[in-house]
């Protein structure tokens, strides 16, 4: 019996505040992954606009890949993902025109309205199945247009973010499939960017890269590259699921089709695997989005405003444990109940997270919080009751019967909100992996090299990889 060569992939995974890199190795039943380097990515506010470092992000790769040479770690891929909806200007000499906007600018406050004065709203969801949140790709890049951008006025191509480091680091543009499908430009029936949208803003498909799917060999790394990192032309560069979410669903070890998943960090993405994509009355009116998945599936969900509550109230907090653990505990030293909707407006950018939950009680006739302990417990309750909200549609939109929920990401390790969610849904809450969208990252990249050709067959490997930990409901 032979034994398959331990194969070793690097997965880039950046978030909207941080990033880092991690080695995985396959030895043909289980990843293993340790992180390599880890850093901040902080948006940069510049002349009254909110931007991000690409070119730093993009020496970050280059450092990681310099330390896996260092540390004689053969590597015989990269793949990126990220966020959605962001995307960066490239001129016709291949140079970056511009820092790219941050989805969290508020220039695009009003940018719906201002686009659905000369468009068909509905129109625009059947195109497109995705949800109307302001800074979809489509309305920054319409607000872009008509406040005079120069870089987009110049733009050769327009990468979403995963894409234009893929291109920074090969010389290849693509439109990786999963990070295009956030946009609200690609049209799930047609499988392409919609040519009608893309007009209606001013531009053109061939300013975007080739359609791609996930589990698609790019190419190798550029010679400029390879002389900065000591690498050589063995080293590929996989899309991956470029989008963050959908790498993490790829390594949900769900066993059947009922279930339901929830991608928990600094945003809650709940949602189901479909078939197919969901269109009609019902999602439109409830403002669901269908978005590219694996092997053709789609991940019909909806996008809540997380944890991003806790993380913009912890600074405010004074004379609290500096841990998270102990922070989080507190949630058990009181029984507060007032709950807030995450997805209200007055919480997308505040100047301060805690006065917009006080305001927003006193809005609605409840007690205002007074401690950390009340401001977390409201938090996390008021999630779990979102939470509920939203499988309730779902059980009614999905083809399968939703029998669990899956929590992948960094939230899944918190027992409170895990705890609190299961008794709200009064029903098993499944959590793990943690590290969910890094190891989807490296089973895409194991696809590309044909080690799996099936998405169950992907699952069996999450499956061997990670220990699972269960919440059932207790009602307490």
């Amino acid at each position: 019996m032979t034994t398959m060569p331990i194969k070793n992939y690097l997965a880039v995974d950046l978030g909207a505040t941080s990033g880092r890199t991690i080695v995985a190795s396959y030895d043909g039943k289980k990843v293993d992954m340790h992180e390599l380097t880890r850093f901040k990515n902080p948006m940069i506010p510049l002349g009254g606009h909110l931007f991000w470092d690409l070119p730093a992000l993009y020496n970050e790769i280059i450092t990681a890949l310099k330390k896996t040479v260092d540390e004689n770690i053969k590597i015989d891929s990269i793949g990126i993902d990220t966020w959605g909806c962001d995307f960066a200007f490239f001129g016709k000499d291949g140079q970056l025109l511009s820092l790219p906007y941050c989805y969290r600018d508020p220039q695009t406050d009003g940018s719906i309205e201002r686009y659905m004065k000369m468009h068909d709203k509905r129109e625009v969801y059947d195109r497109t199945g995705i949800q109307f949140m302001e800074f979809n790709s489509l309305f920054q890049l319409d607000t872009l247009r008509h406040n005079g951008c120069t870089a987009l006025e110049n733009a050769d191509k327009i990468l979403f973010i995963p894409d234009a480091l893929t291109y920074m680091l090969t010389g290849k543009a693509i439109c990786e499939y999963t990070v295009a499908s956030t946009s609200q430009l690609l049209n799930p029936n047609t499988g392409d960017l919609d040519k009608e949208l893309l007009m209606s803003i001013g531009l053109r498909r061939d300013q975007f890269g080739e359609l791609t799917q996930p589990g698609t060999v790019i190419g190798p790394l550029t010679e400029q590259v390879r002389n900065a990192t000591g690498l050589g032309e063995d080293v590929k560069v996989i899309a991956v699921a470029g989008h963050d979410t959908a790498s993490a669903v790829a390594a949900v070890p769900a066993k059947d089709a009922d279930y339901a998943y929830l991608s928990c960090g600094t945003w809650s993405l709940m949602g189901i695997e479909s078939p197919t994509p969901i269109i009609n009355d019902e999602s439109y009116r409830q403002n669901f989005t269908n978005e590219g998945g694996i092997e053709g599936t789609t991940r019909f969900l909806k996008n809540i405003c997380g944890l991003w509550l806790f993380e913009q109230c912890r600074p405010e907090f004074k004379d609290v444990p500096a841990e998270i653990g102990p922070l989080t505990a507190l949630c058990e030293t009181t029984r507060f109940d007032s709950i807030i909707n995450p997805d209200d407006p007055s919480f997308a950018h505040p100047a301060s997270m805690t006065k917009a939950i006080d305001e927003y009680c006193e809005r609605t006739g409840q007690i205002v919080p007074k401690t950390p302990a009340e401001y977390i417990r409201c938090i996390y309750k008021s999630l779990a009751h979102r939470y509920t909200a939203i499988i309730d549609i779902l059980r009614g939109l999905s083809p399968n019967k939703i029998k669990c929920l899956h929590v992948i990401g960094g939230g899944s390790l918190n027992k409170y909100l895990m705890q609190f969610t299961a008794n709200a849904l009064q029903m098993p809450v499944i959590c793990g992996p943690t590290e969910g969208t890094a190891l989807g990252n490296v089973l895409l990249q194991i696809k590309a090299e044909g080690l799996v050709k099936t998405l169950p067959e992907m699952r069996a490997i999450v499956a061997a990889s990670v220990e699972l930990k269960e919440y059932h409901p207790n009602n307490k």
